[in-house]
């Protein structure tokens, strides 16, 4: 059954797709994905996938990758699913092969080869792209069940939002922008019990 129809009943009326965000609601105590803002690379019937984008570790691309010695790019928390590969979003695709366009101007991956030659050559930058270990998944239908019970929002997003607001703001700024319903979601404590 397929409950994407119902989600207009309960939540901001933005239907999750490729390119936009999810925004957990504020009571979400997880590691992962409270106060996370994952940005969905696909979504469909069989399920969804995506990378958090707003959670920065102190682990640098040059610790996990050799190739990358001469970058200071950092690495994001992609999510809890296979946390031992890196994934990548950035804005060249045009040249970068076999990358696949997100939204206008941002991509999800590409060839690996001609990354590494990129950042031999300092082309990659912390405006240009991101690494993540990990990403984030869904099953069919599970996404669509979380939304109803209010544990996400969606909204909007573009590809200057994500690379240049810090990422310690990014989830704050995007729940201002649902609107007065939302409201309330920036006023709860990140940590009620210091409240």
């Amino acid at each position: 059954m397929n409950l994407d129809h119902l989600i207009q009943i309960k939540t901001n009326n933005v239907k999750p797709l490729k390119g936009r965000v999810l925004l957990s609601e504020p009571f979400m105590d997880d590691y992962y994905f409270g106060r996370s803002v994952v940005l969905l690379a696909e979504h469909n019937p069989e399920g969804s996938f995506g990378v958090i984008i707003n959670k920065k570790i102190s682990t640098r691309l040059s610790d996990l990758l050799p190739d990358f010695a001469n970058t200071d790019l950092k690495v994001y928390l992609g999510g809890p699913v296979e946390t031992n590969r890196l994934f990548y979003i950035h804005t060249l695709g045009n040249i970068i092969q076999d990358s696949i366009e997100l939204m206008d101007g941002l991509y999800w991956g590409g060839n690996l080869d001609e990354v590494t030659e990129l950042s031999v050559k300092n082309m990659l930058n912390d405006e240009n792209f991101r690494f993540f270990l990990g990403y984030s998944g869904w099953g069919a239908e599970q996404l669509s069940t979380e939304l109803l019970r209010n544990s996400w929002a969606v909204t909007n997003i573009d590809k200057d939002q994500i690379f240049k607001t810090k990422s310690d703001l990014l989830w704050k700024k995007l729940t201002l922008q649902l609107g007065r319903n939302y409201r309330l979601w920036n006023k709860f404590p990140a940590n009620p019990a210091t409240n």
